[in-house]
């Protein structure tokens, strides 16, 4: 008897898991399967692409492929470099849009309690990932590209996706700041609830460990960090290709 594809569930990224974790997201079970959501995502013309790049026969390479080894020798350092970012003290990264907002001594309780610094920090991020794993996913590519004609459709077929999903990955990842929003409000509204009122809310304490704030850095860090990984899965996923290759080749 044949067996039913198994189901491919879209709440199985780390990053949305964590989301909802916080209860900033509501994880549904999807109700249709990869493929039919997929297909609500492309337009007639990106199908058209999709369709060409599978059945396309790839030309024989013009030169000689980027060992594998240097590839994985970027995508360690783009992500050491990233994470380093993200993780960086405070007092290293003062000045620079990727610093972690912290109240100030000049701060009121008011002022503090802002979250649009924040909003910043998060979309600054991103930004530089996008920078930095952009470049490195055409390098693999472009690699992929230089083998065999397996892994020339492979690379064509990513350059489709990246493509026609480029939009509404920009989109979706757009929203997790605002829910990170959320979670801001929602931490300072229990401070405020728990605080004693007789006493002058001082945001210098916010930091301190146990700090409502504290804690919600360390959040918003562990956020960055699953949008970390999830932007690299193209990468680590075509780079697991080409060195499956370049094993069998040995």
């Amino acid at each position: 008897m044949t067996q039913a594809a198994p189901r491919t569930r879209f709440n199985s990224a780390g990053l949305v898991r964590l989301l909802a974790e916080l209860a900033v997201a509501e994880v549904a079970d999807p109700k249709q399967d990869f493929a039919a959501r997929l297909g609500e995502w492309l337009d007639l013309k990106d199908a058209l692409a999709l369709y060409s790049a599978l059945h396309a026969i790839p030309p024989e390479p013009a030169s000689r492929a980027m060992p594998a080894a240097f590839l994985r020798a970027e995508l360690v350092r783009v992500r050491a470099a990233l994470t380093a970012g993200i993780t960086a003290d405070t007092a290293q990264s003062v000045g620079s849009a990727l610093a972690l907002p912290t109240p100030l001594p000049s701060d009121t309780a008011e002022t503090a309690a802002d979250f649009a610094p924040f909003h910043r920090y998060y979309v600054a991020h991103q930004r530089a990932m996008a920078a930095s794993i952009g470049p490195l996913r055409a390098a693999v590519r472009t690699a992929l590209g230089r083998h065999s004609s397996a892994l020339r459709q492979l690379a064509g077929l990513d350059a489709v996706m990246e493509q026609a999903l480029a939009a509404r990955e920009a989109s979706l990842l757009a929203t997790v700041p605002a829910l990170l929003g959320k979670r801001f409000a929602h931490l300072h509204e229990s401070h405020q609830r728990a605080r004693d009122a007789a006493q002058a809310d001082d945001p210098a304490r916010w930091m301190d460990p146990g700090g409502w704030l504290a804690r919600f850095c360390v959040e918003l860090q562990r956020v960055l960090m699953a949008e970390l990984e999830l932007r690299l899965m193209p990468v680590v996923g075509l780079l697991a290709a080409l060195e499956t290759k370049s094993t069998e080749l040995q």
